[in-house]
């Protein structure tokens, strides 16, 4: 789920992700009025055979999604779950102007739940206006997003409802970084870590160039590839920001203790990106283990095999701070 406000940068970020995540992903955008993100910007970036555009790009202009969750979204996901085999993940985009808490609410629905996982929030915001020492760039284009939305059914104070964007996201993407000068960035960060839950990354981003890797599946080195029963630590320097490491480890862990011990080093390490899978004697399938940010998912289900129980994982750090989430992981 993507959220921010008008002008943050939202498409520009979904058009990155869409070209560059080698996936098969569908979109619901949502837009209405007059100053609405534009679905044909995504359309035309050619992120799909233009055949299948009907069945992965969906745009809900009946208003707000958070105010009309029950009427637009929930079967509109229901839509897009009977092609799930077609599909390997699902970005909605809010509107600048959504709580973004009613939807992420919506996907703990039973019909919903038991077909999906939300891998993270992520909330843009601009940088440039940060550091100008307003929430959003074009105040007068939002306030026009408000008037175009007949269903707006809460009238949040921009501050209150930043704060909220802030304070459910998992991840947050500073747009526009390379517009900062020298010091405003640092300032903008330290503005924005104090109204964030502990182990939500900040990650300045230009015109969308974020790994999509942070924010999809983390496409690392699988730590099954790695031999069994061998303590293992992989660097891939792949990308210039991002580093993995990779941890294989044998030995015995109950699920409520281990997850447990995850939250806390979720919270506590500068972890982008989690993943892997746990080995339990007597359990038929591996726990399957995903987290963005602060967010932890562990789930049973097949997928990946090993003789002896032990537990594998691979976390995306940037590149300053991976020694100290190796180390982290290390100590579990």
């Amino acid at each position: 789920m993507v959220t921010g406000f008008l002008g943050a940068g939202k498409t520009t970020l979904l058009r990155h992700l869409l070209l560059n995540s080698g996936q098969r992903l569908a979109v619901i955008v949502n837009e209405f009025g007059e100053v609405g993100i534009d679905g044909d910007l995504l359309a035309a970036c050619g992120f799909c055979p233009e055949e299948e555009q009907a069945g992965r790009l969906v745009e809900l202009t009946n208003g707000c999604l958070c105010c009309t969750v029950q009427e637009d979204f929930l079967p509109t996901m229901k839509r897009l779950l009977e092609r799930a085999d077609q599909l390997d993940g699902i970005i909605v985009e809010t509107s600048g102007l959504a709580l973004p808490e009613p939807l992420v609410d919506a996907f703990g629905w039973p019909e919903i739940r038991r077909h999906t996982r939300v891998h993270a929030v992520v909330t843009v915001v601009d940088g440039e206006a940060l550091a100008a020492g307003h929430v959003v760039g074009d105040s007068a284009a939002l306030e026009a997003q408000r008037r175009a939305d007949p269903s707006l059914d809460h009238l949040t104070a921009l501050e209150d409802l930043f704060a909220e964007q802030l304070e459910v996201a998992d991840l947050v993407l500073i747009s526009r970084a390379d517009r900062l000068k020298d010091g405003e960035l640092a300032c903008v960060e330290a503005a924005l870590v104090g109204k964030l839950r502990p182990g939500t990354a900040v990650l300045p981003m230009t015109r969308g160039g974020v790994d999509p890797d942070v924010l999809l599946q983390l496409n690392r080195p699988d730590p099954a590839d790695h031999d069994a029963g061998q303590e293992d630590h992989h660097h891939d320097h792949g990308h210039a920001a991002m580093e993995s490491v990779v941890i294989q480890r044998q030995g015995h862990w109950e699920r409520e203790a281990l997850e447990a011990s995850l939250r806390r080093l979720l919270a506590d390490q500068p972890v982008l990106r989690l993943k892997g899978r746990l080995h339990q004697q007597g359990k038929r399938w591996p726990l399957q283990i995903q987290a963005v940010g602060a967010r932890l998912e562990c789930w049973y289900e097949p997928g990946g095999s090993r003789a002896e129980p032990g537990m594998e994982l691979v976390a995306l750090a940037a590149q300053a701070d991976a020694a100290a989430v190796e180390a982290a992981l290390s100590s579990l």
